[in-house]
């Protein structure tokens, strides 16, 4: 992997704004040839720079992501896989729900500080609350897609018509 491979590798994961120099030691690459990558990212709207008192920072738009992981979704699963996944991470959150008897995953959290719990007990919990979180941002992805599906396909439509009118 390049140096700059790297360096968008470190800058698309970014979870809070970060500066030149931690992302030049994460990506373990020149100052001056993670300051030019950064750049080119911020031009291309794939990062957006912070200032922060004498610091510039960045970080990914975060906006943009949203629409593309919910453009990728579209694309890649028909409706009714869509609602099927759905309906899956439902009955998964409810099958904990049920197990732990919860209603929310920082209930369940809440209950790892249960003095007589054993460490393979505290490490199920853990790892539940983790797929639990990563459910429902999925869970919420999904409406997102399916809200939108309908617009998507009709914009794809006008882009195919116009198409087809340009080549006729």
């Amino acid at each position: 992997m390049s140096a700059r491979d790297r360096i968008r590798a470190v800058a698309e994961t970014l979870r809070e704004p970060r500066s030149v120099n931690w992302i030049s030691e994460q990506a373990d690459a020149a100052w001056s040839t993670t300051n030019e990558e950064l750049q080119d990212l911020v031009d291309q709207g794939q990062l957006r720079r912070v200032e922060a008192g004498e610091t510039t920072r960045y970080q990914p738009d975060y906006t943009r992501l949203l629409f593309e992981e919910i453009r990728t979704l579209i694309e890649e699963n028909t409706r009714e896989e869509l609602r099927n996944e759905l309906a899956a991470i439902t009955e998964e959150i409810e099958a904990w729900q049920a197990t732990y008897d919860v209603e929310t995953w920082e209930e369940l959290e809440q209950s790892l500080a249960d003095g007589d719990l054993a460490s393979a007990d505290l490490r199920e919990r853990r790892d539940v609350i983790a797929f639990w979180r990563e459910n429902e941002e999925d869970r919420r992805l999904i409406k997102h897609a399916l809200e939108l599906y309908s617009d998507v396909e009709a914009a794809r439509e006008q882009m195919t018509d116009v198409a087809d009118r340009a080549t006729s």
